[in-house]
């Protein structure tokens, strides 16, 4: 799967909310995408997967169809989840939208599987940031038919971007596209270069899985 957005720009009923932005990210890299924080970013991340549509601009998708291919995780005010349900009512609820058996057996599975039992009874506000990112990213990423996930402003649960750099390698290294939308982390302490709201040249995406000539050298 690839995506392009080119020259993306969204406008709301008090002025800008995204100045033209440009960016390409194919199945098995990994890119990061910084701007301001606010609904602008999030509406970045919207419109790329196909979720809402560009004031200008136009976003386009190879070997797959948005919005069905693209997950937005935890976007506020979109998909994140209701701070006051319990985890096992959060995983339930994603493992039915992801199409998976999402009875109470099938919850208590899961979360044993994730190492996270303990944690079923707790309020989902209450979790730790990166324990919450990984959930809710493992999750989406359980939905059929997925190719791209948009992981929005992981960094506003936690300072430390090792943990969401690390799951979003993970992710990428099995063959998905994989997009991570910055607020607050200083785009300069990233191991990597970073794309930014308002530009139409970008850095190339981090390679994360193997490709083909890599596997014959």
């Amino acid at each position: 799967m690839r995506v392009h957005a080119d020259r993306v720009s969204l406008e709301g009923p008090h002025g800008t909310l995204l100045p033209p932005t440009s960016l390409t990210v194919a199945g098995g890299q990994f890119a990061v995408l910084h701007g301001p924080p606010g609904v602008g970013l999030t509406a970045f991340g919207l419109a790329l997967a196909g979720r809402l549509k560009p004031t200008t601009g136009t976003v386009t998708a190879t070997d797959a169809e948005l919005p069905g291919a693209a997950a937005v995780v935890d976007a506020p005010g979109v998909s994140e989840p209701d701070g006051a349900l319990a985890l096992r009512v959060v995983a339930g609820e994603e493992l039915e939208l992801a199409g998976r058996p999402s009875g109470t057996a099938d919850v208590a599975r899961w979360l044993a599987e994730q190492d996270v039992s303990p944690y079923a009874t707790t309020r989902f506000e209450n979790l730790d940031g990166p324990l919450r990112t990984r959930l809710l990213t493992t999750l989406a990423a359980a939905r059929r038919g997925v190719g791209l996930l948009v992981l929005d402003t992981p960094d506003r649960h936690t300072a430390d971007p090792d943990g969401w750099i690390a799951l979003a390698r993970e992710h990428a290294a099995t063959g998905l596209a994989v997009v991570v939308l910055t607020a607050t982390v200083p785009p300069g302490s990233l191991p990597m270069p970073v794309a930014e709201v308002g530009a139409l040249e970008q850095p190339e995406p981090e390679q994360c899985q193997e490709t083909q000539e890599e596997d014959d050298s």
